[in-house]
């Protein structure tokens, strides 16, 4: 079984300030460089880092940042046959900041990741066939995201959305998703509720839990997160380490999961790979450079 993402694909460029400007101001920043990202791209990469079979469901540019995008998603293992290269349009391209508190603000240009159309949708029925688990995320067409988990939900297929960037999501699309995973951000976003602790992060995961979703993980960075499900909830601690930068951070947390649900591991296990390759994350600067690979992460759980 397998690991299907359907996402974005993105060129990031990052610069290091020593805090976030505020508006109409210029700072010097101190360090930059380019990686490959995209929240769809990131958490393939992280999912076959773990060891999962990946497959990249996607679009880039026809120019040097298409190319190089593909072949890094190559290079780390996942099946890049149905990343469609767009020469109508540039490759998706981040703008990241990042402060000497790991903090980060992005800009996204989607670029090709706006062009996805019905051969998109083609491309997922096919790969549904032997999926397992579906990774969505919100920087494709919201239509596109729609027909993606009803398509997962109807052949049974474990569908994951992580709900970023934040925006308002149609009502039928919580029936089709089994995980959602906000981070505090986001859940306020959805829900209206003040998530800054554990007790509100259960008020926003009820809420989202009566609409339709199955599960519902809040993310909560250094102070861990907590899972409702129909049956049980928990807060779970976070796991220690060294940050320097949180870019990429919750795409690990998602391929982490994935990972584990394709390795058939019980939720509460699934949770703790989600954890660690979250944790691990942080202790590395950019998006896919610094996602862990499968060992790290079992030597951290250990």
């Amino acid at each position: 079984m397998t690991v299907v993402v359907f996402g974005s694909i993105n060129m990031d460029l990052v610069v290091q300030v020593p805090r976030l400007p505020v508006a109409g101001e210029t700072l010097p920043g101190h360090t930059f460089f380019t990686a490959p990202g995209g929240k769809g791209a990131n958490q393939a990469v992280a999912a076959a880092r773990l060891g999962a079979p990946t497959y990249m469901i996607g679009r880039v540019g026809g120019d040097v940042f298409g190319m190089t995008l593909r072949d890094q998603l190559r290079a780390d293992g996942v099946d890049v046959s149905n990343v469609v290269v767009d020469g109508a349009a540039p490759s998706g391209v981040a703008l990241i900041q990042v402060d000497a508190a790991a903090q980060n603000t992005i800009v996204v240009v989607a670029g090709a990741n706006g062009t996805h159309d019905a051969g998109s949708l083609q491309q997922l029925n096919a790969a549904l066939d032997t999926a397992r688990v579906l990774l969505l995320q919100l920087e494709i067409p919201l239509e596109m995201v729609v027909a993606a988990a009803r398509a997962a939900h109807e052949r049974g297929v474990t569908t994951i959305l992580d709900p970023a960037p934040a925006r308002s999501l149609p009502p039928e699309l919580y029936r089709f998703v089994d995980i959602l995973t906000p981070n505090q951000s986001e859940a306020a976003a959805l829900t209206g509720v003040a998530v800054k602790d554990a007790t509100g992060a259960a008020q926003a995961a009820h809420m989202l839990r009566d609409r339709g979703v199955a599960r519902v993980v809040v993310k909560l960075g250094e102070h861990g997160a907590y899972w409702a499900t129909e049956s049980a909830e928990a807060a779970v601690p976070a796991i220690a380490v060294d940050a320097v930068d949180t870019v990429a951070a919750g795409d690990a947390f998602n391929g982490g999961l994935a990972a584990a649900l394709v390795a058939e591991q019980p939720w509460v296990e699934a949770l703790r790979w989600a954890m660690a390759a979250g944790a691990l994350a942080t202790t590395k600067r950019g998006a896919q450079p610094a996602l862990p690979y499968r060992d790290e992460v079992m030597k951290l759980l250990r």
